[in-house]
């Protein structure tokens, strides 16, 4: 078995290759077309009419007695997050390439999210059928970019629209598609290829020695390595990831699909080939291994609420699910039955009677399970880790067509939210608005989309607005903060002195720990002589990191600073840890109105590809809308320039790109972080 994730930039051709690869598996038996909306993993139709993967969609099919669970992912930014959830549970990945654009800004990004799960990738570099397709120039951006030994495996027979196969470097053997048939053909290494074939084998041997003991040993005996060395060595450098295989074809032309998944089953990861999963029980570590026989547990990473019921997708980590188990949801502490199960294709399912460690199903009948929820045997209980939620940064008012369809929209709103954990709804507490937050324009726009098609109804939506955040640009100290409350019952005593700054201030060495919590905010204790009991010290960090959901300036969250508490005060019968919890939330509170505060926004690394023509207008745009340039790069009559855009900035730039460029330019976006909003934008801001 194999759990593989197929990543890339958008449009590298990821879903036509997961196309090429269930037609090569006999899995269908027509090769479907993104062009014709006839793809098996795009079957939303959202996806057809945009021509691109919205959702992770997985599929099951068989190569060489293998099962492989094979998930098509997004490509574009702002559904990152489906790739998050994906790569949480894969064993393996296909990262593909575009033969003529090499590492572009989505590849790079969706690399790096599977470097921080640990996920071992080969790489495809694909569309070598295209005008100005280099496989030497792609793995070079491959070495370059990503910083990753690429391990080349095959060398092109033929170049652009000429290209009609590969030579496999591993044995030697050249593999040929021609037009009209479907089946690859092997053979000999052409005679005008054969030197060619050798210097690099050679160059392959080398660079395998260098990174393998078994294989360095062999090589310094003096002769060439055996192929089976070579490819044990290669799939060992594979799971290690100190090599990245790499392998070439045309996906849209049926060419290099049957050595992919060839590489694929032998370099990649089996779940039984991976660490045992680890978990928390309390406070003990729990491992559980890929075995059909060990406890049950396994991971949600999708809700599908479809017409026929609620679909929770699962990876079985270990032990066996069948129907009608009881399995405990460890996060929502309850139980719940488990209906059918069902091996997934996109859209349609097959029933199945069971399912084993190593497994991707679906599972009907659940009713709490979340996505990172996890189920386990309820006498073996264990908590996984979830997947990294993402923060939504673009927000938009929406509001039903009329007064009765305010309920409706109020539940499907929650059902998106349920569905896409990177999603999320809100009332405006100053204009009673419902606010729908998300990833980017386009995912606001796929979601108003969804409602309107899946429920019927008419929703009105206003314009974008982006997620901004307050910080301390100057801080104040021995701030004095006494929170004192008689009420005829128990009185509240809680006294505090806090010091406030930005968190690259030096401020000494202290002699209490300081804690790092989410949002860049830093809290650490001086107090001495135990004035202040450490679980008062704990209540005050609490209040604090309470009084960070609104700042000073319009009520935004406030991030990037440091709060020292320096004093204190107890009170043997008052003093509690509700005390002084409110005392820290009260004291920051005066103490972010006592410092300067500075604005943040949300910017983007945006790359804008336009044919060298057109540069002046996208300069002269960008520079209108506060982009500053880091950077261009020519590519064969195009010019690819690099800048940081505020998110603000960015809505409707995909019509005024086309408008500027005549319908030639292109763009992707990739969020950096939040940088500082200059005064006199800040003061607009703030005063609408």
């Amino acid at each position: 078995m194999r759990n593989l994730g197929i990543l890339a930039h958008v449009d590298a051709g990821k879903t036509t290759l997961t196309e090429r690869v269930l037609f090569a598996t006999g899995t269908t038996h027509k090769r479907g077309e993104v062009h014709d909306g006839t793809t098996v993993t795009d079957y939303d139709p959202q996806e057809r009419d945009r021509g691109i993967t919205i959702f992770a969609a997985a599929v099951s099919c068989t190569w060489d007695a293998h099962r492989i669970n094979l998930i098509d992912t997004p490509g574009h930014v702002d559904f990152a997050d489906e790739v998050e959830r994906s790569l949480r549970v894969l064993d393996g990945a296909v990262a593909v390439f575009d033969a003529v654009a090499g590492v572009e800004p989505q590849s790079e990004a969706v690399w790096r999210q599977a470097d921080r799960h640990g996920v071992p990738r080969i790489a495809f570099v694909n569309k070598m059928d295209r005008a100005g397709a280099d496989l030497d120039t792609a793995v070079t951006s491959l070495r370059d970019r990503l910083h990753v030994v690429p391990l080349v495996v095959q060398l092109p027979i033929g170049q652009e629209d000429g290209f009609t196969g590969v030579v496999d470097l591993v044995r030697m053997r050249a593999l040929t598609w021609h037009a009209g048939r479907d089946a690859v053909e092997e053979g000999a290494v052409p005679e005008a290829l054969r030197e060619e074939a050798l210097r690099r084998r050679r160059r392959l041997d080398e660079q395998v020695a260098e990174l393998h003991p078994a294989a360095l040993e062999e090589y310094c005996a003096g002769a060439a390595l055996s192929a089976a060395t070579l490819a044990a060595a290669l799939r060992d450098l594979t799971r290690s990831g100190d090599g990245v295989v790499v392998l070439c074809g045309s996906a849209y032309r049926n060419r290099g699909v049957e050595p992919l998944l060839d590489a694929a089953v032998a370099y990649l990861p089996a779940p039984v080939d991976v660490p045992p999963v680890r978990g928390t029980h309390g406070t003990a570590v729990v491992e559980r291994p890929a075995d059909p026989a060990a406890p049950f547990a396994a991971l949600a990473f999708k809700v599908n609420a479809t017409a026929t019921g609620r679909l929770t997708c699962l990876r079985v980590y270990a032990g066996t699910l069948r129907k009608g188990d009881t399995v405990l949801d460890a996060g929502a502490g309850r139980t719940e039955r488990v209906g059918r199960i069902l091996r997934m294709r996109a859209d349609r399912h097959v029933e199945v009677e069971e399912a084993v460690a190593g497994d991707i199903v679906a599972v009907v009948g659940l009713k709490t399970a979340r996505a990172g929820s996890t189920l386990c045997a309820p006498d073996a209980p264990l908590v996984l880790e979830p997947p990294t939620a993402a923060v939504p940064v673009v927000s938009v008012a929406v509001e039903a067509g009329g007064s009765a369809d305010a309920g409706r929209l109020s539940s499907a709103l929650a059902r998106l939210v349920e569905e896409d954990p990177s999603l999320a709804v809100r009332t405006d507490p100053e204009t009673g608005q419902t606010v729908l937050s998300g990833m980017g324009e386009l995912h606001l726009e796929v979601a108003v989309e969804k409602i309107r098609r899946s429920h019927g109804l008419h929703v009105a939506v206003g314009r974008p607005r982006v997620s901004y955040r307050e910080t301390v640009a100057r801080g104040v100290s021995g701030l004095v903060y006494r929170h004192v409350k008689q009420d005829g019952g128990a009185g509240q005593f809680a006294h505090i002195v806090l010091d406030v700054e930005p968190p690259d201030t030096d401020t000494g060495t202290g002699t209490g720990a300081g804690t790092e919590t989410g949002g860049g905010f830093v809290f650490r204790s001086t107090v001495t002589g135990g004035r202040v009991p450490q679980e008062y010290v704990r209540a005050v960090e609490a209040g604090c990191r309470d009084a960070l959901a609104e700042g000073p300036l319009g009520g935004h969250p406030v991030t990037g600073l440091r709060v020292t508490l320096t004093d204190g005060a107890t009170h043997p019968k008052d003093s509690s840890e509700m005390a002084f919890r409110a005392a820290g939330r009260f004291a920051l509170r005066e103490a972010l109105r006592r410092c300067r505060m500075e604005l943040l926004e949300p910017v983007a690394e945006v790359v804008v590809t336009v044919p060298d023509d057109g540069v002046g207008a996208v300069l002269g745009d960008l520079a209108a809308r506060r982009g500053r340039v880091a950077g261009s790069t020519a590519r064969a009559g195009t010019t690819a320039v690099t800048a940081v855009v505020p998110l603000a900035e960015l809505f409707g730039y995909a019509s005024r790109l086309r408008s500027r460029t005549q319908g030639r330019g292109t763009f992707t976006t990739r969020p950096t972080g939040y940088a500082p909003v200059p005064a006199a934008v800040s003061a607009t801001v703030l005063a609408g």
